[in-house]
C-alpha cells in the first residue's frame, strides 16, 4: 500500500490561458449539478444502516459503515500509515508528522467548494467517506482508537501535531469541542499540540473562544481563495456554496484576538486565477495582523468541478513560495518587491547573495504550515504529495538536496 496516486495530470510549461500563470478568466469552473433527491444527504448510507466496526479504508466495493463524528473521525492516509492503521510508505519520507484528523458525518460537507473532492455536489457519485480529499483517500477510525494509540506512545509518538478538520455541517462545531475534549483528557500540550482547521461559515467568536480554552494551540482559516472575487466564484453563490469572504475574516479577526501573535493563520491555494502580486499582498496582510500564510499548489482534484484545468505552472509556484517565505520568515515586505504588468514577481526585493543562501537552504520549498518541533519555519503538516504527483513535487514533504534544489532553480529560471 502507498499514499501515492497514479495521475496524468501535471503542470505544463503554460497555464491556463497560454502565459506561465492560471489566468483569472481562463480558470471557470463548471457549474454544479444537485444530486437526485435519492442521493442527497447521505441517504443511501443511512437506508443501509451497515455498523461500523473498526478502522474503514475507503472501499467502492462494499456499501460505506454509517460513521459519524465525534465517535468518527478520517485521516490522511499518510497519517494511518504513520498511525499503524494501515500498510505502507511514502516516497523519499518516512511518515507524516502531522496527524490530520477530519470529521466525518454520512450527510458529508454541505458545502460546494469547487476545488474540493469533499464537494456537497459528488454526492450523487460517491459517499462521503469513500470521496478523495487532497489527492489521497481518507480511511475512517473510531476516535477512541486514535487516542489510544497516541496516550499508550507517548514522547516516543512520530507526531509534531494533531489537526482537527472541520467541515460545514450542523454538527461540526459542538463534534470539535467533544473530540478536543477528549484528546485533552488523555493527551497533553507537550506530547502533542493541537491546531483547529476551522469553519467559519458556522462558528462564532464564542465557538473560537472555547476552542482556545480546551487547549487548542492554533487557530487556522482555509481562505484558500486570494480575492474575494475569487472566494465568491469558488466557494460561494458561484457554486452554490454557503461561504462568504466577510465571515471568514470576521472568523480570522477573532482568531487573532483570541489566540494572540503566531498562533492563528490562514490556507492559501496559489494558481486558481489570483495574481501573485494578489497573493503576497495576502500573505502581507496576515503577517502585518501576526499570523502566518500556509501555501497550497493547485491540483486539479479528480471529481471537483475544476478537475477539467491545469495545475499551478511550477515557475508561477516557484516564484510564490520563494517570495511567501521571505515575508513570512524572513523581514522582506511585499512593497520591497517589483512586479511586471501581468502581476509576477519581477524582483524579490533582496540581494542576489542572500537570495541563493535562502533558495540553496530548500526551506521555502518545503510544505508550509503549523510549526513542529525542528524549527517554526518547518512545518508539522507536511501533507505528502496532497497538491502534486512525486514526479514533479510542488510541496517538498522532506528537505530538498542539492538534486532538487537544482530542479527548483531551473523551475524559477534563475
Amino acid at each position: 500500500m502507498t499514499c501515492l496516486k497514479p495521475e496524468g495530470i501535471l503542470p505544463g510549461e503554460t497555464g491556463a490561458g497560454g502565459g506561465d500563470f492560471n489566468a483569472f478568466g481562463a480558470m471557470q469552473p463548471r457549474s454544479p449539478s444537485e444530486a437526485p433527491k435519492d442521493k442527497r444527504n447521505g441517504a443511501s448510507v443511512k437506508a443501509n444502516d451497515v455498523a461500523p466496526g473498526g478502522a474503514y479504508l475507503p472501499n467502492y466495493n462494499m456499501l460505506t459503515p454509517n460513521m459519524r463524528s465525534p465517535e468518527y473521525v478520517q485521516m490522511s492516509t499518510a497519517a494511518a500509515i504513520t498511525l499503524g492503521i494501515m500498510p505502507g510508505k511514502m516516497y523519499r519520507c518516512g511518515c507524516t508528522r502531522c496527524l490530520n484528523l477530519l470529521l466525518t458525518y454520512p450527510e458529508g460537507c454541505r458545502a460546494n467548494c469547487a476545488y474540493c473532492g469533499l464537494a456537497r455536489h459528488r454526492e450523487a457519485e460517491r459517499d462521503y467517506a469513500d470521496r478523495n480529499f487532497i489527492r489521497v483517500d481518507w480511511p475512517a477510525v473510531p476516535m477512541d482508537q486514535v487516542i489510544d494509540i497516541v496516550a499508550n506512545d507517548g514522547e516516543a509518538t512520530p507526531f509534531h501535531r494533531m489537526c482537527i478538520s472541520m467541515i460545514t455541517h450542523p454538527g461540526s462545531d459542538a463534534d470539535t469541542v467533544t473530540v478536543m475534549r477528549n484528546w485533552r483528557e488523555r493527551i497533553t500540550h507537550d506530547i502533542m499540540p493541537v491546531s483547529i482547521l476551522s469553519n467559519p461559515t458556522t462558528m462564532t467568536r464564542g465557538d473560537v473562544r472555547a476552542l482556545h480554552d480546551l487547549g487548542a494551540d492554533i487557530f487556522t482559516v482555509a481562505l484558500d481563495a486570494a480575492t474575494p472575487e475569487l472566494f465568491d466564484r469558488t466557494r460561494g453563490r458561484g457554486v452554490n456554496s454557503p461561504h462568504s469572504w466577510k465571515k471568514y475574516w470576521e472568523i480570522l479577526n477573532d482568531a487573532r484576538d483570541i489566540f494572540g501573535a503566531q498562533k492563528f493563520g490562514a490556507h492559501i491555494i496559489v494558481g486558481m486565477g489570483e495574481t501573485e502580486h494578489d497573493v503576497l499582498t495576502l500573505v502581507q496582510q496576515l503577517v502585518d495582523l501576526g499570523g502566518h500564510s500556509h501555501m497550497f499548489c493547485f491540483f486539479p482534484e479528480k471529481g471537483s468541478l475544476m478537475d477539467h484545468l491545469p495545475a499551478t505552472p511550477r515557475d508561477q509556484w516557484r516564484r510564490v513560495q520563494l517570495a511567501r517565505y521571505l515575508i513570512d520568515y524572513y523581514g522582506v515586505r511585499v512593497d520591497q518587491m517589483s512586479f511586471d504588468e501581468e502581476g509576477r514577481v519581477s524582483d524579490f526585493g533582496l540581494a542576489a547573495g542572500e537570495l541563493d543562501t535562502v533558495i540553496d537552504a530548500g526551506i521555502a520549498f518545503r510544505t508550509s504550515g503549523c510549526p513542529g518541533k525542528f524549527a517554526e519555519d518547518i512545518s508539522a503538516c507536511d501533507r505528502p504529495y496532497g497538491d502534486s504527483p512525486p514526479s514533479d513535487i510542488a510541496s517538498y514533504p522532506f528537505q530538498p538536496v542539492k538534486k532538487d534544489i537544482t530542479k527548483i532553480r531551473r523551475q524559477l529560471k534563475l
